[in-house]
């Protein structure tokens, strides 16, 4: 029941994600949510360290793209100046934005990473369809009451994970 759950990585943030391990596995794409994963969720603004990480990002060749649960106002707002393309209102588990993610960054699924800080969204969407996903702990505790309600899930399948002996669970919360 949880499988589809599991990441395929976890690290305390984006800044920790290995991009030329990516890059060896053929990664071409990255598909990343944006609250409380790029920035806290009431940050309005890319930080100037977030700012260097996506031009490193393109700058190794990868096609970025946010895709998120938020509204339009939100996500254009933050991604307009940064000339990331996005995605609103994705409605993240579910494959539709993602699909249309793979479509408009023309790639296949095995060719893009899915970056999220939420199993029961980020992950079991890109997990879903097959991209790879990287599980990264939430930048901020501030969370809004759905996010609240998945985090309560999430802690029985970090239980269920941890009762299996997979590693690397121990530091979330």
């Amino acid at each position: 029941m949880f499988k589809r759950m599991i990441p395929d990585e976890f690290v305390q943030s984006i800044y920790e994600i290995d991009l030329n391990a990516l890059q060896r596995r053929g990664v071409k794409a990255v598909v990343v949510d944006l609250d409380n994963t790029l920035v806290e969720s009431t940050r309005p603004e890319a930080t100037p360290e977030l700012v260097s990480w996506l031009d490193q990002l393109r700058g190794m060749g990868f096609k970025v793209m946010i895709v998120s649960n938020n509204n339009l106002t939100r996500v254009s707002r933050f991604a307009t100046p940064l000339r990331v393309p996005y995605i609103h209102r994705a409605k993240k588990p579910l494959s539709a934005a993602f699909r249309r993610a793979l479509n408009r960054l023309e790639v296949d699924a095995g060719e893009t990473v899915m970056i999220g800080d939420q199993l029961l969204t980020d992950v079991l969407g890109g997990n879903r369809l097959g991209l790879y996903t990287i599980l990264v702990v939430p930048v901020s505790q501030a969370e809004g009451i759905f996010t609240k309600l998945n985090r309560r899930l999430e802690r029985l399948v970090f239980w269920w994970m941890k009762k299996r002996g997979l590693p690397g669970w121990e530091g979330r919360k």
